[in-house]
């Protein structure tokens, strides 16, 4: 029942304000090749990062590092279709039409090579873009506290389906202290409720079915870019999976942290990021 914890505090996750609350970001769309309009957050100048949100989040939920990395980067974060400003649709929610939004994202922008950070289902969706389109346009992978090698099973995906059409909000409830370590002002959590609830319950139901009993293991193989791994407690034994499989890898731990870890302890994740990036545009060679 792990994964049911990881998936549903990502529901949980967003800045109490929104894209508004950073002046300096500036909206932007772009057509996908299979014709939804997307929208994403832009700022600063320099190297460029893109930060992918997980399940049913909107792009601001990357406020604080948005805030923080546009002094010294280009940022950018998306709005998965269907979530946060993006064009709502029927098709296209599993993991290799999403990981291909990314792709045309970045090709839309024009971006040199990139560090491509993913949170929560935006992970899959990261390691879905290794597997398909490889690393020529990476500088390094960021993966934030989720599985790697286990997703939904039957149990699971039917246990979310009954909650999300039966009480969606008593379902987020439930799920706070794995998401938080710490108590929550309510104007926040409204406005995560909110934001979450944007997204059609059979939209939140089409994501977790396009996602269910995928392994993306033998995805780790094609990653020869730098990459870092922020986890909570619960996730220590999928630390210990990358690092057998993938010595180069860096694994940090954030045990005082819920699922949230870059709201949760924002300065030691930001600082802990900022030094991988630095070391990723610093690199001229990959890690073959």
């Amino acid at each position: 029942m792990r994964t049911l914890y990881w998936l549903v505090s990502a529901l949980l996750l967003a800045s109490v304000s929104g894209a508004s609350a950073n002046p300096e970001a500036k909206s932007g769309y772009f057509t996908t090749s299979d014709g939804v309009r997307l929208h994403y957050l832009e700022a600063g100048s320099g190297p460029p990062i893109v930060f992918v949100p997980g399940w049913m989040n909107p792009a601001w939920i990357w406020e604080p590092q948005i805030r923080h990395f546009s002094k010294k980067y280009r940022v950018v974060a998306l709005d998965p279709r269907s979530q946060g400003e993006s064009e709502q649709v029927t098709e296209g929610h599993y993991p290799e039409r999403r990981a291909q939004d990314v792709k045309e994202l970045m090709e839309h922008l024009q971006l040199p090579p990139a560090v491509l950070v993913g949170f929560s289902m935006g992970v899959p969706e990261v390691l879905t873009y290794v597997d398909q389109f490889g690393t020529e346009k990476l500088r390094g992978v960021v993966l934030v506290d989720q599985p790697i090698s286990q997703f939904l099973d039957i149990e699971q995906f039917i246990w979310f389906v009954k909650m999300l059409n039966t009480d969606r909000r008593k379902m987020f409830d439930q799920f706070l202290p794995i998401a938080f370590k710490q108590p929550q002002p309510e104007e926040y959590i409204e406005k995560v409720r909110a934001a979450s609830l944007k997204v059609p319950t059979n939209t939140a139901i089409a994501l977790l079915a396009g996602y269910m009993g995928r392994d993306w293991r033998p995805v780790l193989e094609k990653l020869d870019k730098p990459v870092l791994y922020t986890i909570t407690k619960s996730l220590e034994s999928q630390g210990e999976m990358l690092k057998t499989r993938l010595p180069s890898a860096r694994v940090e731990l954030f045990p005082e942290s819920g699922h949230v870890i870059f709201a949760d302890e924002t300065d030691r994740f930001n600082a802990i990021l900022e030094d991988f990036v630095e070391d990723c545009f610093a690199r001229r060679s990959t890690l073959r």
